[in-house]
């Protein structure tokens, strides 16, 4: 069946090309078919999942007092001095955020071309963004005027062909028309930029947003940002355009849409060479985005954002007083309520500092793009600030064919030798298992505490007694159900199993628990799972217990549209990605929920338990039985080799929800398995390797 899900996909993929629609139609059908696999088991019975908004609840209530605090904080700000501190504040938070700047390293850029047009010119460039990585770009220099000429960076979107656009040829050609020097380059992922490349020159991955994820996931286990390493493109773009004798250094702007809109935001708040700017089609809130269920690439969620109290419009804020017009659209997904909120939060910030002019918005009637109407209005404002041109409207444009403006011979920089994201990735994972001392002894738990952040002392949670329901076929004649509350508004749910009806408390009966932790359901698992039916053969007459923590099973989100749980871009990622930005990684907090059920079943007797689990639950389940006195013994089935292995390895199939941010700096999960064998028992059951995540 499997391999049959992979024909389809692909026979989608060669029907619908490499189209961002195509990518998302054949990713829809794999994952609807997969997850109706999985809910057709052979007894034919569907899946229990009575908390489906639980984490999306949750994440919404966090994320509203990150903002509510912020929100006071830029409240209080009275005065000039005020502002200017405000303003030094956001810089050092993004500086935080995004990581220390890489060492600037030669550019070494090279024209391959040129296309010659009446009004301008269009110079094919490449240069090194890093060493070995090449950066494809176009730069448009206008003829028959009199230089230095004010000078623009485009940041494209998530278009397949990068620059080529259609509408971000529109926007750099008719600035060139205009009188601007403008510089557009591919970003990673896109255009002649891609990373996963096949013998024909197309992405194995899927262009844009998807190789976004599985490069920039990836990343995290070595402390690396995606968007930081975007945003690192467009600062030596301009640093390119900077060695340009036609281009005034006294006005240089950055504009682009969706993905571009991303980075002009992110632009802003790393890069402050920058006169003006015009990010369009993705300033909002980090609120309206989580309470809209609306997913945002890897690219899009920095690592410790919402922590420090950043939001879409203090980026823009670290530019504070240049001028900057935010771009929306009325139809957009991303909310243009949020447009409105992120432009006053700037306007009260400009007017301290004596500048309240230089802060606008312009929401277009239509849908997300970079439209004409949109365009247009950044043309008055870049023209308002450098007074090049009086034109109110777009000039008449010629589009070129994609061929005609790459600037490599076959169209991919691979073919010219150019590094990828992954082989940095894997080069800092080696050099950090290199240099990474093992904990010795019981500073292993030491190292889990402080990477996870957890709580020193974990209190007994309360806890629901769920109705029963029949009929579930489970390996005993009954099971009670129970929500353990393991922090305000998430709940473990936990399944004892039973040979007698029973409506209450777990029986307080011995000291000894069997708590198996589940991969994706404890409900099917208990059904299906041979590791379940040797557990109970082998502690037989001992209490037994099925745990889902946060996020799985019967807690597994209905969000981000139908039956999207399992696609890259869907309500796991979601809940995922926001947890990175509030610095609080989900096997953190599924270790939380592991925790608190042991102290639960400590509570009610249980004061030694064997910790067995499954797959994705096998990651809390080893941080907590490395932390907990509770854990007398461990038994792990397909639980990941490594970290290491994952971040050295080109394809993996294991999920955003299993990484914890730049784990690898400080530990990794062989050093947790060494330690339970040595202290636990350890029993180890078909280890899973980076690309062998279980069914």
């Amino acid at each position: 069946m499997a391999a049959q899900l992979r024909t389809t996909r692909r026979g989608l993929l060669q029907t619908t090309g490499a189209s961002l629609l195509g990518l998302a139609l054949a990713d829809w059908i794999m994952t609807d078919e997969l997850i109706a696999l999985a809910q057709s088991s052979t007894d034919g019975l569907q899946p229990l999942n009575r908390f489906p908004r639980m984490m999306q609840n949750y994440l919404v209530r966090r994320v509203r007092e990150v903002e509510a605090l912020a929100n006071e904080r830029r409240a209080a700000l009275k005065t000039k001095a005020d502002a200017e501190k405000y303003v030094q504040s956001v810089r050092e938070r993004i500086r935080t955020c995004f990581g220390p700047e890489p060492k600037r390293t030669p550019l070494n850029p090279q024209i391959t071309g040129v296309v010659e047009r009446d009004a301008y010119n269009i110079e094919k460039v490449i240069f090194e963004s890093r060493p070995g990585m090449l950066v494809t770009a176009n730069l448009y220099v206008p003829k028959g005027r009199e230089f230095p000429l004010p000078g623009v960076v485009g940041t494209c979107g998530h278009s397949t062909n990068g620059k080529a656009e259609t509408a971000y040829q529109s926007f750099a050609q008719a600035l060139a028309r205009q009188g601007y020097v403008v510089l557009i380059y591919d970003p990673i992922g896109q255009g002649e930029r891609l990373q996963y490349v096949t013998e024909e020159l197309k992405s194995r991955i899927g262009v844009g947003v998807r190789e976004h994820l599985y490069a920039g996931n990836q990343q995290m286990l070595v402390g690396e940002f995606l968007g930081s390493w975007r945003a690192w493109d467009g600062v030596r773009a301009l640093d390119y355009l900077l060695t340009r004798p036609e281009v005034d250094k006294k006005h240089l702007g950055v504009t682009g849409n969706s993905g571009g809109g991303t980075m002009t935001t992110w632009l802003c708040g790393v890069e402050h060479r920058w006169t003006m700017a015009a990010p369009a089609c993705f300033v909002t809130t980090f609120r309206r985005n989580a309470e809209n269920e609306l997913p945002a690439d890897t690219e899009q969620c920095p690592p410790k954002a919402l922590a420090l109290g950043l939001d879409h419009s203090d980026f823009l804020a670290a530019l504070a007083p240049a001028p900057v017009i935010i771009l929306g659209k009325e139809k957009d997904y991303f909310d243009a309520r949020g447009v409105e909120e992120s432009y006053r939060r700037l306007k009260h910030l400009y007017t301290l500092l004596g500048a309240e002019d230089n802060i606008a918005h312009f929401i277009g009637p239509t849908y997300h793009g970079y439209t004409q109407e949109n365009r247009e209005a950044m043309y008055r404002w870049f023209n308002r600030v450098t007074q090049i041109s009086d034109a109110q409207t777009e000039p008449a444009l010629e589009i070129e064919k994609d061929e005609t403006i790459q600037c490599t011979p076959k169209g991919q920089v691979s073919e010219l030798g150019s590094r990828t994201v992954f082989s940095f990735t894997k080069e800092k994972a080696e050099q950090l298992r290199k240099q990474r001392k093992q904990p010795a002894g019981d500073a292993i738990a030491k190292a889990i505490v402080g990477v996870l952040k957890l709580p020193e002392t974990v209190g007994v949670p309360e806890y629901r007694i769920l109705r029963p329901i029949g009929g579930r076929k489970y390996p005993k004649k009954t099971a009670v159900a129970y929500a353990v509350e393991t922090e305000p508004g998430i709940h473990a749910l936990v399944t004892l199993l039973q040979d007698e009806s029973r409506y209450s408390r777990p029986p307080r009966e011995g000291k000894r628990a069997v708590l198996y932790v589940s991969h994706q359901s404890a409900d099917a698992e208990l059904r299906e799972e041979p590791l379940v039916k040797e557990l109970l053969e082998a502690e037989s007459g001992v209490p037994f217990f099925a745990c889902d923590v946060r996020g799985i099973g019967e807690s597994q989100p209905d969000t981000c549209g139908v039956n999207q749980y399992l696609q890259p871009y869907g309500s796991d990622f979601f809940g995922a990605a926001h947890s990175l930005m509030l610095d609080d990684a989900m096997p953190a907090q599924r270790t939380r929920d592991v925790l608190g059920v042991l102290e639960w079943l400590a509570d009610n007797g249980y004061e030694e338990v064997h910790l067995a689990a499954k797959g994705w639950g096998a990651i809390p389940a080893t941080f907590a039985a490395v932390v907990s006195g509770r854990v007398a013994q461990v038994t792990l089935k397909n639980a990941l080799i490594s970290y290491s292995a994952v971040a050295e390895s080109e394809d993996y199939t294991w999920p955003l929800s299993s990484f914890v941010w730049d784990i690898l700096a400080t530990v990794d999960l062989p050093d947790c398995y060494q330690w339970l064998k040595q202290k636990k028992q350890l029993r180890q059951v078909a280890p899973c390797g980076p690309a062998d995540a279980p069914a």
